[in-house]
């Protein structure tokens, strides 16, 4: 019996195994990849779950493959959601995947709240924190460029310095910077801010999206959202980032050998006697011995954890960045802790705070003064002694390596800064959410700086003249200090509704109460020494090391201000089809007159989605299709002094009554008593469309949007005193185009393309109620009036150059012309050149900026290109219109004209006034395109990482505007922005820098 019984048990064990490799043979599936509109999809992808074998559809979305019978398939496709079935021994498994609209469902800041993508109604554009993480920079704000349609950003490589920008153009005379909301805290700037504690940056383009904002809104609002924990999950996050920065190109200017011949005839076109340049055989770039390669590191440590009932996230940053102009340097440190908790599932409290430190060592060399020095100077002799300059400059122009040196290390620039909030958040009744937040923002800044005393220097003698050395007594030390206080204090509290009826309405509604108080104080002293010089020790750097009775100056101001207001907004969407937004607010500013602090502004915007429509769901390729349109009217505050009803007085001319004398005061302003903020409207008008399985992204914008009653001042006539009104009408229309492609090439390879065209005219409709009426900029080469565009450039059209005296008797000329000078455009052809025949020569605002983005993946290896440009605008050398010296010369005056028929474009190397009005000659065409970043990475595989108890570790190299292609002779094609009514001119810009960085991003 118990042979039998183990012969029946092997029997039964092996039909038992033989039955389980029945069940797990292969079996060859085959089917059909359709989408939700039953067509096939092409090159979808199939794959076995738990292994790399995969197979992609046919044309046709026909596929096969050999599968085991109780395997499990997973279908995708980008832009789909994807699906996994369970073979179960089938043989034809048909499949129809639901496009993925997730970037539809994305949330975005709207105002004192969010909303879905696909329910906007205006022009709003979201960046991610991970594409700001990509490049190496201090300020967020300036990774966008070239990112947003509409958006100009002018960016400076001073270290810390903050980048201009400008939302669809120039909305304003005084005031044009956008308005910046980090978790809704309302600010002017975000220098505080550590860039990699970014979760997105959402920009309100339009006047309907911004019109909540009331009275700060009008530039346009750029929304930051911070990074929070996440819950449930423990994190630990560190990004960091080391690079070289580089000046790519330098301001062509002559050498020796180019300088001696130009000053050679120079002076003999004036008769002057030959400069003997015996002792002066230097041939020194000074461009270069100013400048270096500097080192740029950032870096950012995020801690979360997220449990049921609390989240925090701990943040810390540190950014320490090198000037590539000798000894500069500006490190930057922030943290941040944020935390919420759920005292139950309808309350819960938190807050945030954050600290901000940094330390700024400028530096005293002046660029211009680089390129203004001559070449034939050596810069230091072999004891160290500098060299000064030539007899012919000594005066205006200094060795600038031994200004850089004497000023090293002499100054201390400290600020701090904290910010924070505490809110509570209560819902009740179901689809009610009460939500009040409390924050404050405190800013300290202080400085201390020092001159030394006059190094001594070396003068080379000219002719018989021996070399001898000079200190200038002169020269005596002094110091400075500043102090400045900021403080702002704000309230939100909002009550909110939402609610979906029967599946079909969609209905959510906000009220809210807002308030905002800022003040600021700032003191600033200096003394210089009479006769005791003060050490180089930081320690004594304080006003009262020198005695009062030596030279003092002082200054000092202040200013408070405050703002109110009241909000609602109510959102309407029905069958998800036919969309409505509407917001109005009443809001009050100190800045005015009493009977004009308040206004009433407000926005309405409609959309239809298309493709919900019952028509639309037959056609193929169109996976999402919206029409929108909204207007908004909203007022701008900005620019005018909060002060201003608060009257500055200046000693007047004094009285007598007797024998006595009284001493007077008058009002150094007079502002209009009717001063009232500026009403700024817009209409916008959209299409957003989705198409061939949401590969493809088209995204439309036209806005036309108008600023009344522009807030300006101008001098009184036969007055000194400036008056503050109202007046005149702005206008900017414009078209914004966003176009994307996102695909995948087989199963490894994904790639997505993406560019953004943008074009704004901007033109001033009028100004006041006198049709001459002109607002000068920069000595008059801007010019702002009706008709143009603001702040353009007004002067004269070159059309060549006097050949000879027979020239400027048949050439319409100046009384003062010569041969070799400038030859204008006689515009109102009396056969004169004067002042009536300037002419509009140009804008500085670029009315077209572009930019390209390319993105690879191959497994574990990543591709990025971005590319960015603007065109249309000129830019004013005016660095080359310095005549207080005999200066060195740029390589284009080579060229100069020096007989007939020489040049038709360069004037005679002497410095004439007539070849020095501004012109033609001095603009250059703005247009540019820069490489503005490439990086390559490389994600480590997770089964190598997990060893490490590491879940993702990315490496990556990339270069930063690397290639720049434009016919500007400056440092940087970026346009000059910074003021309003004189913007565009080069006089000196700072250098944008190539940077060339490593970096990591590692999560535990």
């Amino acid at each position: 019996m118990k042979k039998i019984f183990t012969k029946f048990s092997v029997l039964t064990v092996l039909c038992l195994l033989l039955l389980n490799a029945a069940f797990a043979q292969n079996v060859t599936v085959t089917g059909i990849v359709k989408d939700d509109s039953n067509a096939p999809i092409p090159f979808a992808t199939v794959m076995i779950k738990g292994t790399t074998k995969a197979v992609q559809t046919e044309t046709n979305g026909n596929y096969s493959i050999s599968v085991p019978s109780n395997g499990t398939l997973i279908f995708s496709y980008l832009g789909y959601v994807p699906q996994e079935v369970a073979v179960s021994g089938k043989t034809k498994i048909d499949i129809t995947l639901k496009s993925d609209v997730t970037g539809l469902q994305q949330v975005v800041v709207v105002g004192y709240g969010t909303q879905k993508k696909k329910d906007l109604t205006g022009s709003i554009t979201s960046v991610k924190g991970e594409e700001i993480e990509k490049l190496t920079v201090t300020n967020p704000i300036a990774a966008l460029q070239g990112k947003v349609p509409g958006m100009t950003i002018s960016n400076s490589g001073t270290p810390g310095a903050s980048p201009v920008v400008r939302l669809r153009g120039v909305a304003s005379t005084k005031d044009a910077n956008p308005l910046y909301v980090v978790d809704g805290i309302l600010q002017d700037n975000i220098d505080y801010l550590n860039p990699g504690d970014i979760e997105t940056i959402d920009l309100l383009r339009d006047a309907s999206s911004t019109a909540i904002y009331g009275l700060r809104g009008a530039n346009g609002v750029i929304a930051i959202t911070t990074k929070r924990a996440a819950k449930g999950k423990t994190a630990v996050n560190f990004q960091s980032t080391i690079g070289k920065q580089h000046v790519t190109n330098l301001i062509d200017v002559v050498d020796a050998n180019g300088f001696k011949k130009l000053y050679s005839a120079a002076l003999a076109s004036t008769g002057a006697a030959p400069f003997d340049y015996t002792n002066y055989n230097g041939n020194t770039n000074w461009q270069k011995e100013i400048f270096r390669d500097a080192m740029i590191n950032t870096n950012s440590l995020n801690i979360s954890n997220g449990g049921e009932k609390s989240t925090t996230l701990v943040s810390l940053g540190y950014n320490n960045q090198d000037g590539v102009l000798k000894y500069a340097n500006f490190k930057k440190f922030t943290a941040r802790l944020s935390e919420e908790i759920r005292i139950t599932d309808k309350i819960k409290v938190g807050g945030d705070i954050s600290g901000f430190h940094y330390r700024s060592e400028p530096t005293a060399a002046s660029l211009n003064t680089a390129i203004y020095a001559a070449p034939i100077v050596p810069v230091r002799r072999e004891d160290g002694l500098f060299y000064a300059m030539p007899s012919f400059q000594r005066a205006q122009v200094g060795n600038v390596v031994s200004a850089i040196e004497r000023s090293r290390n002499n100054a201390i620039n400290r600020g701090y800064r904290v910010n924070g909030s505490l809110f509570g958040e209560i819902k009740f009744l179901t689809d009610f959410t009460l939500r009040s937040t409390l924050y404050t923002d405190l800013g300290f800044n202080n400085s201390r700086s020092y001159s030394p005393p006059a190094l001594t220097v070396v003068y080379t003698g000219e002719g018989t003249n021996p070399t001898t050395t000079f200190t200038d007594p002169n020269v005596r030390t002094s110091v400075s200090q500043s102090a400045a206080e900021y403080r702002k204090y704000q309230q939100d509290h909002t009550l909110n509704y939402d609610k979906l009826i029967n599946d079909n309405h969609r209905i959510n509604a906000l009220i809210g109460f807002t308030t905002v108080y800022e003040s600021s104080t700032i003191l600033t002293g200096s003394r210089t020494d009479s006769t005791l010089k003060v050490p180089f020790d930081p320690n004594l750097w304080y006003l009262d090391i020198i005695p009062r009775t030596n030279t003092t100056t002082n200054s000092g101001n202040g200013a408070e201000e405050s703002n109110a207001g009241v909000f609602g907004r109510i959102s309407y969407a029905f069958k998800d089809k036919y969309l409505l937004n509407a917001t109005v607010r009443r809001d009050g500013s100190s800045r005015f007159a009493p009977q004009n602090k308040w206004g009433t502004f407000g926005s309405v915007g409609l959309g239809w989605v298309i493709s919900e429509e019952g028509f639309m769901k037959q056609m193929k390729g169109i996976d999402f299709l919206k029409l929108r349109a909204a207007w908004g009217r909203l007022g701008n505050s900005k620019g005018v002094d909060p002060n201003l009803y608060q009257q500055e007085v200046s000693q007047a001319s004094n009285a007598v009554f007797g024998d006595n004398i009284f001493p007077a005061v008058d009002f150094t302003y007079i502002p209009d008593p009717n001063l009232h903020f500026e009403i700024v409207q817009g209409f916008d008008l959209g299409l957003d469309v989705r198409a061939l399985s949401n590969r493809l992204s088209l995204e439309l914008n036209y806005y036309n949007k108008t600023t009344d009653g522009i807030l300006t001042s101008f001098i009184l006539p036969s007055s000194t005193k400036r008056y503050f009104t109202n007046l005149g009408k702005i206008t900017n229309k414009g078209t914004e185009i966003s176009l994307g492609w996102n695909d995948k090439i087989g199963s490894e390879l994904t790639y997505n393309i993406s560019g953004n065209f943008s074009y704004n005219k901007n033109i001033v409709n009028s100004l006041g109620n006198v049709s001459n009426f002109q607002i000068l900029g920069n000595g008059g080469v801007n010019l702002t009036e009706s008709g143009y565009s603001v702040g353009y450039f007004y002067g004269y059209r070159q059309t060549g150059i006097y050949q000879s005296t027979a020239d400027l008797d048949k050439i319409p000329r100046m009384s003062t012309s010569l041969p070799g000078d400038i030859s204008y455009a006689d515009l109102n052809n009396d056969g004169v050149i004067t002042s009536a025949d300037r002419e509009y020569l140009g804008t500085p605002f670029p009315p077209y900026s572009y930019g390209l983005n390319l993105g690879l993946a191959y497994k574990a290896f990543d591709v990025t290109i971005q590319g960015q440009g603007s065109a249309g605008n000129k830019i004013y050398t005016q660095r080359r219109t310095a005549n207080f010296a005999p200066l060195s010369y740029e390589s284009n005056r080579l060229n100069a004209w020096t007989t007939a028929g020489s040049t038709n474009v360069e004037p005679i190397i002497v410095s004439r006034s007539n070849n020095l009005l501004f012109s033609t000659y001095y603009l250059e065409d703005g247009d540019y395109f820069r490489i503005r970043n490439l990086q390559l990475g490389y994600t480590l595989p997770k089964n190598v990482l997990a060893k490490a108890g590491v879940q993702k570790l990315r490496l990556y190299v990339s270069g930063q505007n690397i290639k720049t292609w434009s016919k500007v002779s400056g440092y940087s094609p970026e346009p000059q922005l910074g003021n309003v009514l004189a913007s565009g001119a080069d006089n000196g810009v700072y250098p944008v820098p190539a940077i060339y960085s490593f970096g990591l991003n590692v999560t535990f």
